[in-house]
């Protein structure tokens, strides 16, 4: 990994280190647009195309059979169920006390407004599988949706070499109770549930992280007017370390490539004030490599991945918040003090012995996370995120009159007669502000 003093670094060069590697690639820009409009247009046969060409396989049927899924729900291990078990325990426990509770407030007698809140009705939910399954996500995205109460959940996966979506997708999905699966991938997923097509439902919202191509496709049709909005732009997958001279070296080393595995544009980030420590990281990460089964994938992350030295800790809080990692790793002495201070993260692992590997699979925070800096002005994924409110008012004719005056002051600056007509007829008679 690079190492950069920030007291070196220009303006420009220092915004350059806050940018991601993976964003604004145009050529990717350019290829997802045109997938989805193809989907949009020519729907499954679009789909059968694009997974030949990225896949290399085309399912004979999109939608997995119930006698498939329970056949994978079968076959899982004991220790596995068990696993399964105790994530999905400790992320429900999490995300049921997340749910929003109706109000009323009566602001002047004769006036009632209260909010209520709606399951969205059918959600699409994209569980990567590009060089290995993530069933983990099927729990961090599916518990959720099943706690706010959508009544379709369905799912979409790519295809692995036999043209089934991976098993263990399949059975930690029945484990929930959902068995709406299609087995497609890539940003053709994300635009067949966007848009519909002969076999797949039209959603109304999508979630769930993935690669390059599936976050531009749901960047861009969410911004269709005739697509569908998505819970936030998710990958490829980050972590910043805020780490001091008690952090040790190697644990941090192993924290830095357990990110950059999940995908050859993730990136890893450490920033310390600590010199000595930052040459000891790099020392560690260099001499693991070797070592790794997945050494391709962790190179290539690590290529765009840096530790920075910063003079001080001032320096290097306000450098994380103006990164806004999806992932925060604070290993420092007293590492709660700083939470305080962090303004912009999408989640955050405190002391020598919370690695993100907890949230991601089964402390029970959920792993769906803001990337590329949307830390900024989006949360991670929550139930509220599969909740709609919708507000209701009542007045009686004592409450209206109350506040008749200011309402027609209102519609005559703003010269809406009819605004100010629809008072006074109810009340009949004159009314002057």
């Amino acid at each position: 990994m690079k190492l950069y003093f920030e007291n070196q670094l220009t303006q420009d060069q220092r915004a350059q280190l806050l940018k991601r590697p993976a964003i604004n690639d145009s050529e990717v820009i350019h290829r997802v647009e045109a997938i989805c409009l193809d989907v949009k247009q020519h729907g499954d046969s679009a789909i059968r195309k694009y997974s030949q060409l990225y896949d290399s396989v085309v399912p004979p049927t999109f939608r997995l059979t119930n006698s498939e899924i329970i056949h994978a729900y079968t076959t899982l291990s004991p220790e596995v169920r068990s696993a399964v078990e105790i994530a999905a325990t400790n992320i429900k426990l999490f995300h049921q006390s997340q749910r929003r509770q109706p109000y009323t407030v009566e602001p002047i007698p004769g006036i009632r407004c209260w909010r209520e809140i709606r399951p969205l009705e059918t959600v699409g939910l994209y569980i990567p599988a590009g060089s290995v399954p993530l069933p983990s996500t099927v729990l961090m995205l599916g518990i959720p949706a099943q706690i706010a109460g959508c009544k379709r959940i369905i799912i979409c996966s790519p295809p692995n070499n036999e043209g089934t979506v991976h098993p263990i997708v399949l059975a930690v999905a029945y484990m929930l109770g959902i068995t709406e699966i299609y087995c497609v991938g890539g940003a053709q997923a994300i635009a067949a549930m966007a848009y519909g097509t002969e076999t797949i439902p039209k959603v109304d919202k999508i979630f769930g992280p993935g690669n390059k191509y599936v976050t531009a496709a749901k960047q861009y049709v969410s911004s269709d007017p005739t697509g569908v909005p998505v819970d936030m732009l998710a990958g490829p997958s980050e972590v910043l370390l805020l780490v001091d001279e008690t952090a040790n070296p190697e644990v941090v080393a192993w924290d830095c490539i357990s990110q950059a595995e999940h995908d050859p544009d993730s990136q890893a980030v450490v920033v310390t004030t600590n010199h000595t420590v930052a040459e000891l990281i790099a020392k560690h990460i260099s001499e693991i490599l070797s070592k790794l089964p997945r050494a391709s994938i962790v190179e290539q992350s690590l290529s765009k991945s840096y530790i920075l030295i910063t003079n001080t800790l001032e320096d290097a809080l306000l450098f994380i918040n103006d990164y806004a990692p999806e992932h925060l790793i604070i290993n420092m002495q007293n590492a709660e003090e700083f939470v305080p201070s962090i303004k912009n993260a999408g989640s955050v692992f405190l002391g020598a012995f919370s690695p993100v590997t907890a949230g991601d699979y089964a402390s029970g925070t959920n792993h769906t996370l803001p990337t590329s800096g949307t830390a900024r002005w989006f949360s991670g994924l929550t139930v509220e995120s599969f909740e709609k409110s919708i507000t209701f008012q009542s007045l009686t004719e004592e409450g209206l009159q109350r506040l008749a005056p200011a309402l027609i002051t209102f519609a005559t600056i703003e010269g809406l007669y009819a605004h100010s007509e629809a008072v006074r007829r109810r009340l009949n008679k004159d009314i002057i502000p």
